[in-house]
């Protein structure tokens, strides 16, 4: 029987700008294997809620709970450290930075004894240890020396995601990955995502190509105006249905 216990879970949210309450009273769970989508109209706090998720932003009230302990980010490497990954819709991709390196960036290994401490890198076993991360995750792009500003616009954003795949250990948090993409190249990216569910990892995914959302999420929760207006199996939606809870004009 799997655990029941959700690998992420936030509690009656609130997050405040000034006197605009961007975020109220928002609850929702990830739990390990599941696609949830988060969707909204624009102004829906979609973004506010991602930073709080992420350690951006800390809540002004509620709790965000990790395998049933309440955690407190500071920051961002907190949630990091936690196994939460977040890729936003500007992907953070060194563009003149190989494959490899860009899979490392930010946790770069160090070759062993006096060339580590006088700061070279061990390029070659982050190669290989890219490659293989991108392998496992479904990546169609071998960690190679070509730079990422060589690739093509699908091609950047799935080592993008699969360098979070790689990093987490619990969730990934994923902000428009299918923005400006084609077809094909979008199609590339939500089969990242189904190799991240095939590994356990919890998934949200924030998008506003609602037949994305509706082929790959296994839930989708709702927002309007800072709060859950709705929070239900994919099963229980059509396209029209959506986009009316969405905008209000479907009774929830």
């Amino acid at each position: 029987m799997s655990d029941p216990t959700p690998l992420y879970e936030a509690r009656n949210v609130y997050k405040n700008y000034g006197s605009v309450a961007a975020v109220k009273d928002v609850s929702l769970t990830i739990h390990a294997g599941e696609i949830v989508g988060l969707v909204g109209d624009n102004g829906a706090g979609k973004s506010s809620l991602v930073k709080v998720l992420s350690g951006v932003y800390q809540p002004d009230a509620g709790q965000l709970i990790v395998d049933g302990v309440e955690r407190h980010w500071k920051s961002p490497h907190d949630a990091m450290l936690a196994g939460v990954e977040t890729l936003y819709q500007d992907s953070g991709l060194a563009l003149d930075l190989t494959i490899g390196a860009n899979v490392f960036l930010g946790r770069e290994k160090m070759k062993p004894g006096i060339l580590g401490r006088l700061g070279f890198l061990a390029q070659k076993e982050m190669d290989a240890e890219a490659a293989e991360d991108l392998e496992r995750t479904g990546i169609a792009v071998h960690a190679s020396k070509r730079t990422v500003g060589q690739l093509s616009g699908g091609q950047r954003q799935a080592v993008a995601i699969g360098r979070a795949v790689a990093w987490a250990q619990k969730v990934i948090i994923l902000d428009e990955p299918t923005n400006h993409l084609g077809a094909r190249q979008a199609g590339e990216v939500l089969a990242v995502m189904r190799a991240a569910r095939e590994r356990g990892l919890g998934v949200i995914f924030i998008s506003h190509t609602l037949p994305h959302i509706l082929e790959i999420c296994d839930r989708i929760v709702v927002l309007r105006l800072g709060s859950v207006v709705r929070d239900a199996p994919t099963s229980t939606f059509t396209a029209e249905s959506l986009l009316g809870t969405i905008t209000g004009l479907h009774a929830e």
